[in-house]
Formats: structure tokens, sequence, C-alpha cells
């Protein structure tokens, strides 16, 4: 499969590689050379299996689903069928959606810009029967990612092409990593003020509590946390070795989720258009866009330089 670049001189370099033949995944992220993505099992158990590495797009959700028939938007969504692309976690319940490697994604624009380049491809949902079947919201996606100097901005518009209105539920996974320091000492900033409590299944309660993280080495510290997300102008953040990667999330992102194991040499923070679970508990926190209408989020990787 073709990985297609973008690349700005900005700080010595940076090059963006995406592949949208598996589900315009965004596989690496070089600085000088370095990788600043966690690849996991890499890009091929991706594809085989969805163990998810790098920048998965995730939809039509993200994280996990508490059933795999329900009714949401006046429509059943039957999750139980044969053939269809879909990972379960340990307990059995759906996970990041239906696209992750999926093919069938259109290039419709890759350009050189000034400082950088774009690329832009979508997705038609609503032309695959065996997702239709399953989650019968016709729809169609665009991802347009542009790296201008030290930032990667991914912009994705949901467009609703049938006669039913489209619940939104899509998120994004970046493992972010920075080479050569251990993980024990990366600087994690994380401006979030609110947590949604979750169950014994990593699905919210319906509660929420406020929270404070304050900044500081990441150490021993594991999270597998959901979270209100904090103004767009306030980034989380990863610092080490004389990098910052900070993470913006801008319109439609109204929830994160902070995945950081152990065993696991990354630390995602997630942009979610919805909470987990939102698609089976439906409420004020699940968007809908109409038919005929559109629904953009947007959210960001910066690089800065820390001298």
């Amino acid at each position: 499969m073709a990985g297609l670049t973008l690349e700005s001189a900005a700080l010595g370099g940076i090059v963006a590689t995406f592949v949208p033949e598996a589900g315009m995944i965004c596989c690496s992220l070089r600085h000088r050379g370095e990788e600043l993505l966690g690849q996991r099992a890499g890009l091929r158990k991706y594809v085989e299996s969805r163990s998810t590495m790098g920048i998965p797009f995730l939809h039509p959700w993200a994280n996990r689903l508490g059933a795999s028939v329900f009714e949401v938007a006046g429509r059943e969504v039957n999750l139980d069928l044969d053939g269809l692309p879909l990972k379960r976690d340990a307990n059995g319940l759906p996970m990041h959606g239906l696209l992750s490697a999926a093919p069938g994604w259109v290039v419709d624009r890759h350009a050189e810009l000034d400082g950088g380049g774009l690329l832009a491809a979508s997705f038609d949902f609503g032309a695959y029967p065996r997702l239709l079947e399953a989650f019968p919201f016709p729809h169609r996606v665009e991802i347009e990612a542009t790296l201008e100097g030290a930032t990667l901005k991914i912009a994705t518009t949901v467009e609703a092409t049938g006669d039913v209105a489209v619940p939104i539920a899509f998120g994004f996974h970046p493992y972010l990593c920075l080479p050569g320091v251990p993980r024990a000492d990366w600087v994690l900033e994380a401006p979030v003020g609110e947590r949604l409590l979750l169950d014994e299944r990593g699905l919210p309660t319906g509660e929420r509590e406020p929270v404070e993280i304050e900044p500081g080495p990441v150490g021993e510290r594991i999270y597998d946390d959901a979270f209100v997300a904090p103004a767009a102008s306030e980034p989380f953040a990863l610092e080490g070795g004389g990098r910052r990667i900070e993470l913006r999330l801008g319109d439609g992102y109204p929830f994160t989720q902070i995945y950081a194991p152990g065993d696991t040499d990354a630390v995602a923070i997630e942009p979610m258009t919805a909470p987990t679970n939102a698609l089976v508990v439906g409420g004020a926190d699940l968007p809908l866009v109409e038919p005929g209408e559109r629904l953009k989020a947007v959210w960001s990787l910066t690089l800065v330089k820390v001298t």
C-alpha cells in the first residue's frame, strides 16, 4: 500500500505519511528523521487485524460500545452481522468502528503548499451495502490533512447523504512518543477539569467529577480515562529531549480520552466528537447531522522546539 507524504522544512524537517488504502491512517510523523508516533505492532498488523498504531481514524464510533445491537436516531444498528470488519475488546464489546484499515478511500487532492502540503481523501459509506446494513445511516466522510510549518492539522467532515440524520461519534487515536527519552521522563500537560466516571468495562456511568492533572513526568502513571475537553486554546503537551508536541482540540471535539497503559511506549490523547458509548446511550452529547447537512471537526499537532 502506497503512503502519501506531506513535508515541511520547519524545525529541521517534518514528514507526515498517510495511507489512504488503510483507512486513511497517519502511520508516521517524523522530525529530523525520528518517529513521533507509536508504531506498536506496525502498519501490517493494523491492516491484518486492526491492531491500532500511528494515528488511526475511528468511525462511526471511537473506543467501545456497550452493546452490539441497539437503536439510535430511529434505526437499528446491528454489529452482530457476519463479515463485518469489527474488532472487539476483552469483554467482547465492539471497538473502534467499522473503517479501521478500510480500503475504498478516494484521494481527492494531494498537493504542495507554501511551507508544507495538503492531502484530502473521502469515503462514501453509503456505497457499501454491508456497512450500511450494520450502520444504516448513509453519509460521506472527508479527511483533509494539512502540514503547514510545524503544525499538522486534521479536519474531518461528515455529510449526511440520505434521508435520515446521521449520529456522530467518531474520533482519532494518536499514539505520541518522544524518541530517545525514557517514557517515565516525558512531561505530560493535560489541562482538563472534568472527568467522566467509567465502570469496570470502560464505559461512562453518566457521572462526572472535577479533576486536575498536575503537569509533570509520566513516571509510573497510567491512564485510560475520559474527560471533557479543555478550551481550544489550551493544548495538551508531551515534552522531553528538546521536543514539545502540542495537541489542540478544535471545533467538534468536546471530549477526549487519555490512554497511557504501562506496557505501551506512547501516550494517546484522543479527539472525540462524543463520549464513549454515546451511540448506545444517546442524549444531548450525541451530535446528529441532518439530511443534506455537514459537520466538521478539527484537531492539530504542533511541534515546538525547546531550548
